[in-house]
């Protein structure tokens, strides 16, 4: 199930700012440099990118994360010991950045505040299921072999093959590692389990002809070559059950909800501010 919307985005840096400020104290601790923790903030933060998540990396990759964490903790305290820190440089982009930060901290925790004021109604879930049956729709699957020629008469030769075989699918899958140039020849020409969008549209169109246990009778010409196929199995297209899918309508309902909300206070505040671009 997909779901398609358009939520107010904060950056990245706001969300970074916000999760090491209003860090919990009982946050894991993965090391400790000089009396200095190093908790899963700061590996949030080494990360950089939201969309990946510490404890999805493999055992090599936490350790070398850790290790660069530790080994820019102590630099950095180099640093912060040496004349640096009297520097006009250090000083004024100290001062400019901690204005960055409050402003950024106070943005986040307000729209926090906001966001408390959203309430989405069981009538409101259950309008949003109702009136968007295409959202909640998990398409069919197909499961098909097929085998890849050059020519045009390569495939026909290879069909009239088939037209003879008393066993398809075994006489198919020998034809294909021996005569299909695509890669998925040395397996039989299997395809395994696939959504009919993820073809091109010939191939695809040439599948939805067929039945299970059929294969196609004339050349399928797309960009790659010809293609003989074969169908195995098509598993038909399914509606996700409101009781799976209402916790995530919520979701998506409080986020447009709350997009309208601040989209209303953005065009406000516009339209009061004098704004000159340089």
């Amino acid at each position: 199930m997909i779901i398609k919307n358009k939520l107010f985005k904060t950056s990245i840096v706001t969300s970074l700012i916000t999760a090491s400020l209003l860090a919990q104290p009982t946050e894991k601790v993965f090391a400790t440099v000089n009396g200095t923790n190093i908790t899963q903030t700061d590996m949030s933060i080494a990360l950089k990118d939201q969309r990946v998540n510490y404890d999805t990396l493999k055992d090599i990759e936490k350790k070398q994360l850790l290790e660069q964490v530790i080994q820019k903790k102590l630099l950095s305290k180099k640093a912060l010991s040496s004349d640096v820190t009297k520097s006009e440089v250090y000083i004024n982009t100290l001062e400019l950045t901690m204005n960055g930060l409050k402003e950024e901290l106070a943005l986040q925790i307000w729209m926090q505040n906001l966001s408390k004021d959203i309430k989405v109604s069981k009538a409101d879930v259950e309008n949003y299921y109702k009136n968007n049956p295409s959202l909640f729709i998990i398409p069919g699957k197909l499961n098909a072999n097929h085998i890849l020629l050059k020519t045009k008469e390569e495939a026909i030769s290879v069909i009239n093959e088939l037209l003879k075989s008393d066993n398809i699918k075994t006489d198919f899958e020998k034809l294909a590692i021996v005569k299909s140039t695509g890669p998925s020849g040395k397996d039989g020409g299997s395809l395994g389990w696939f959504g009919p969008s993820e073809m091109v549209p010939a191939f695809s169109n040439a599948l939805s002809l067929l039945q299970i246990g059929s294969f196609t009778k004339e050349p399928v010409k797309t960009q790659f070559g010809f293609h003989v196929i074969y169908l195995n199995d098509k598993k038909p297209s399914t509606t996700v059950d409101f009781e799976k899918a209402k916790a995530q309508i919520k979701t998506v309902i409080g986020q447009n909800m709350f997009k309208e909300k601040m989209d209303k206070i953005i065009n406000n505040e516009m339209s009061k501010a004098k704004i000159t671009y340089k």
